[in-house]
Order: C-alpha cells, then sequence, then structure tokens
C-alpha cells in the first residue's frame, strides 16, 4: 500500500448555482453562491500549490451536490471504485463521473448490488480502509465494499459512525499515519486500536474533518484552537475558508477525488 495522503492527482467539479440548495441535516440558511464558489475556487488553488495534477469538471446543475466528488466513488493508484451514494438525489451523479474515471484509471470497478456508501464514510489509514457505517452506508454496501477494495489490494475493516455524526469523516481524519484526529464521540472507536486518537478542543468538533496532502493539513480557518494544537505538535497546516460550504453539510475531503 502507497501512502494515505501522499496524493499526485485530484479530480473536482466546480459548484452548480443550485449547490445552494443542497442536502442539509439540520436546514439552517443558504450558503452565499460567490463565496461557496470562492471557497472552492481557494480549495483547488491549495491542492495545486502543493503539488498536486488538478482537473476540475464542469457544474451539474440537476445535481446540487455534485461538487462533492469525495462521495461518489473512491480513488487510489491501483484503480478506482464507482460508489452508491445513500442520499437518492445523488444517485445519478455516479454516471456523470464515470468518464473521467475511467480515462483515469485502467481499473475501475464497480458497486452493483443493492446496498449504498457514501465516500465520506471511507477513511484510508497506512495499512486498512476503515468504511464506516451511517445514515448514508449500510452494511450491505459495506460488505460489498470491503470485497471490491480487496480486489486492489487493500484490506477493509467496518466501523461504526456515531449517532449526532453524519459521515464517519465528519468526526475524525488523518493527522499522519499513526495520529487521528477524532470529536469526542470517537474516542473510543476501536478500529483505532494502534493509532493515537487526539480529540477535537471543546467547541471545535467541525474541525475534525481536516484534510492531509502531502505534508500539509488543510483546515477549516474558524479552527483556531485546533490550529494551535497541530501547531504544537509541529504539524504544518493551511487555514481554508469553510464557512459556505459547511453550511451544506460539508468539510474539505468531500471537494476531491485523491489518488
Amino acid at each position: 500500500m502507497t501512502s494515505p495522503y501522499a496524493f499526485t492527482h485530484a479530480l473536482c467539479r466546480a459548484p452548480a448555482r443550485s449547490a445552494v440548495s443542497g442536502i442539509r441535516a439540520n436546514g439552517g440558511p443558504d450558503p452565499d453562491f460567490a463565496v461557496l464558489a470562492a471557497e472552492h475556487e481557494s480549495y483547488v488553488s491549495a491542492l495545486r500549490d502543493l503539488g498536486l495534477a488538478v482537473e476540475v469538471l464542469p457544474p451539474l446543475d440537476d445535481f446540487p451536490d455534485a461538487l462533492f466528488t469525495e462521495d461518489v466513488a473512491l480513488t487510489f493508484p491501483e484503480g478506482a471504485i464507482l460508489l452508491r451514494p445513500g442520499a437518492p438525489s445523488r444517485a445519478g451523479e455516479v454516471a456523470h463521473i464515470r468518464e473521467a474515471l475511467a480515462a483515469r484509471h485502467a481499473t475501475l470497478l464497480e458497486m452493483t448490488g443493492s446496498g449504498h456508501v457514501d465516500g465520506g464514510d471511507v477513511l484510508r489509514l497506512a495499512d486498512r480502509v476503515l468504511i464506516g457505517l451511517s445514515d448514508r452506508t449500510d452494511r450491505a454496501g459495506a460488505t460489498e465494499l470491503a470485497a471490491l477494495l480487496e480486489r486492489l489490494g487493500y484490506r477493509a475493516q467496518i466501523a461504526v459512525t456515531p449517532a449526532g455524526v453524519l459521515h464517519f469523516k465528519t468526526g475524525c481524519s488523518l493527522i499522519d499515519e499513526s495520529t487521528i484526529l477524532a470529536v469526542p464521540a470517537m474516542r473510543d472507536c476501536p478500529e483505532f486500536a494502534g493509532l493515537e486518537v487526539v480529540l477535537t478542543p471543546t467547541g471545535e468538533e467541525g474541525a475534525a474533518n481536516i484534510l492531509r496532502v502531502r505534508d500539509t493539513v488543510l483546515i477549516g480557518a474558524r479552527w483556531l484552537a485546533t490550529q494551535a494544537m497541530l501547531a504544537a505538535r509541529d504539524v504544518s497546516f493551511r487555514p481554508m475558508a469553510t464557512d459556505q460550504i459547511a453550511r451544506i453539510d460539508a468539510g474539505l475531503s468531500c471537494m476531491s477525488l485523491r489518488w
């Protein structure tokens, strides 16, 4: 297995104006589209600054959440897997990313069963891949995905996302190969055995969805206590504006497929 964050490529999709109507669990105000688009552009620029070759696919007006490419597929140096997103409104997105992935990956696998998996519930570690059961990812889907991952040479474990946490990676992310940043509700996740678990500071649970890219951690700009914690650990980080993205239940990992 290669490093879980030594990426060389990323695939993003520009937000459509319909993104302001994206799925959200608890209501709340619509994002400002112009600011959301600027956040997305800054994100793409950051990935390029960190050395990734980034391609941005055109927006899909019929699919408000399509800018969150992470949920419809998984990508690795060895190949890609098309998923079956758990939200019915997102099922059609898979067909629109198939061609782009087929052009970039010699091996393209696909979930074909009745189960569902969102990519936001899949966390790649140094030695295995965790699949978190959630409202968007069921056991049938996780079991099928585990078999597909094995075909690419990856061992999978099925975990449980705590109640109140939308996606598995809403509540945890990699700081480095041996360290997880997690919300308190996930501190005792048995699948974290052998890893150091660092908890988000009080009031900064939203910081858990950081994104490690090569030697740098991307983190939401508002999470100052978490940034201070990373600095104390000598972790290089880059603050990113995410306020509008967060209004539609998304974070930094959601906006790209990386390999």
